[in-house]
């Protein structure tokens, strides 16, 4: 399948993608477990009249290939496409480790959604044709882009854009029109380092050139304030920092150098945000500066020495002048925590813990939805993976499952849909099985979900698979 929207770059016709609800604008009442609705606005009240769940969720078929691989609510229908292996409109065969996913760029109907592929020196290389926008050609992390049509719910192609990074995790859009990916590693492969931010463009290709002011750490997520141009940033270790990049150049420039600060809260050392916290707790903020961003001799976190502690700090999202950010084993229950923070204000909001498996179990990339509501992405324990609502009262709600079991003859089905599949699937992820005997891939994560007018993007990593969810979203709180 191709398409004749040209893969070079077309930056002076790009439109900056937006969430088909552009900015946080609901509100709700306040539950004694969380805090969001300190974080709305009260002119803007509204009374859902429906419950926040969607209902009864049920194993239904991909439209493009007929298998039986998600369980939605009534009334929502799914297609799948860029398959681990299936042939790209650029001859390559798609990366797997599929993870952090986002709408960098729009032309018309046509959107553009820069995947990260999770890889490090094995699997499919992700190098753009021509040997372009690649860092260190030994390694096989970086990106790939995705054109789809909204209007006919089509995929019309992809190719690859980054090539020669190191477990490309996870990232953000900008409001220019372009996505950073993220390097969640901090080691050093065929002596050259690596841990950077690279930015790779809408309809177009990285130069595959590392954003070093931006700092050398194990890098998760990004988000970025449109008014200021900040760029906030977690970092995915057991003790890590939240991270503030203040660029030099102007708007929407970030290679002509910048700042990089930690967050400290209260004016206080090392304040330790993993444990002993309830909903509602809040802090002021301050930004300590770290001198050597590229950190080869010591890392950030090291470097802030009154960084408060966050423990595993990943998705990370803007929205309506606010960074929302996730510790993925943090709380009480080490199930995870969601923070707001407020730059306009200075205040840092803790405004979800889960307490239980039921609510979440390690959500990781997070999106907030139309309606302001938060969707999680699960990287836990629980099996099979799901998908789960957060209202602004704090409700948790199972929007999806991942159900996903496949044998070969499933695989020769995906294949006669998106030639390749088959072959570099087996070769990459391989397959145990043989005749009618299935893998269960249920308990695999999901990662990189973005809304985009009546369409959620979401990615399931292994076997690598990305998915375009549609249906009566007003039926709920998403």
């Amino acid at each position: 399948m191709t398409s004749s929207i040209t893969t070079e770059s077309t930056e002076s016709t790009l439109q900056s993608a937006v969430n088909r609800r552009d900015f946080l604008k609901a509100t709700g009442v306040v539950a004694a477990s969380t805090a969001f609705a300190m974080l709305a606005s009260k002119a803007s009240a509204a009374s859902l009249p429906y419950t926040d769940s969607y209902g009864p969720l049920s194993v239904k078929p991909c439209k493009a290939t007929g298998l039986m691989l998600l369980a939605l609510p009534e009334g929502f229908e799914y297609t799948s496409f860029g398959w681990t292996g299936s042939t790209q409109a650029d001859g390559t065969p798609t990366p797997g480790a599929h993870d952090g996913m986002g709408i960098a760029a729009v032309k018309g109907n046509v959107i553009c959604l820069v995947r990260n592929h999770e890889q490090g020196s094995s699997g499919h290389n992700t190098a753009p044709r021509g040997g372009r926008g690649v860092y260190n050609a030994a390694q096989r992390g970086g990106t790939s882009n995705i054109l789809f049509d909204t209007l006919q719910g089509k995929f019309l192609s992809s190719y690859n854009s980054l090539g020669g990074t190191i477990r490309n995790c996870a990232g953000g859009t900008t409001p220019w029109g372009s996505w950073l990916s993220c390097e969640e590693t901090y080691q050093t492969a065929q002596g050259i380092y690596h841990g950077y931010v690279f930015e790779v463009p809408g309809f177009g290709i990285s130069d595959g050139k590392p954003i070093r002011e931006m700092g050398r750490f194990s890098h998760e997520a990004v988000a970025v304030d449109p008014a200021t141009c900040a760029v906030y940033q977690t970092e995915d270790t057991g003790s890590s920092a939240f991270y503030k990049f203040v660029p030099s150049g102007a708007w929407g420039d970030l290679r002509s150098g910048g700042t990089l600060y930690a967050m400290v809260l209260n004016n206080t050392a090392r304040v330790d945000l993993r444990r002993g916290l309830l909903p509602g707790s809040s802090w002021n903020v301050s930004w300590q500066e770290v001198p050597d961003p590229d950190a080869f001799t010591m890392s950030c976190f090291n470097q802030a020495s009154d960084a408060a502690i966050i423990e595993r700090g990943e998705g990370c999202w803007y929205d309506d002048g606010k960074i929302f950010f996730v510790s993925t084993s943090g709380g009480a229950a080490r199930l995870g925590q969601i923070f707001c923070y407020d730059p306009r204000k200075e205040l840092l909001t803790l405004v979800f813990e889960s307490q239980n498996r039921s609510q979440v179990d390690g959500p990781d990339n997070i999106a907030i939805s139309p309606r302001g509501n938060i969707l999680m992405c699960e990287d836990g324990g629980s099996n099979p993976k799901r998908l789960i609502g957060l209202t602004l009262e704090g409700n948790t709600f199972h929007f999806a499952e991942n159900r996903m079991a496949l044998d070969q003859g499933d695989l020769t089905a995906i294949d006669a849909v998106y030639p390749g599949t088959k072959a570099n699937f087996l070769a990459s992820v391989g397959n145990s099985t043989n005749g009618s005997a299935r893998r269960s891939m249920t308990g695999n994560e999901w990662c990189g979900a973005c809304f985009y007018d009546r369409w959620l993007f979401v990615n399931i990593q292994t076997p690598g698979v990305t998915f375009a969810i549609t249906g009566p979203w007003e039926k709920g709180a998403l």
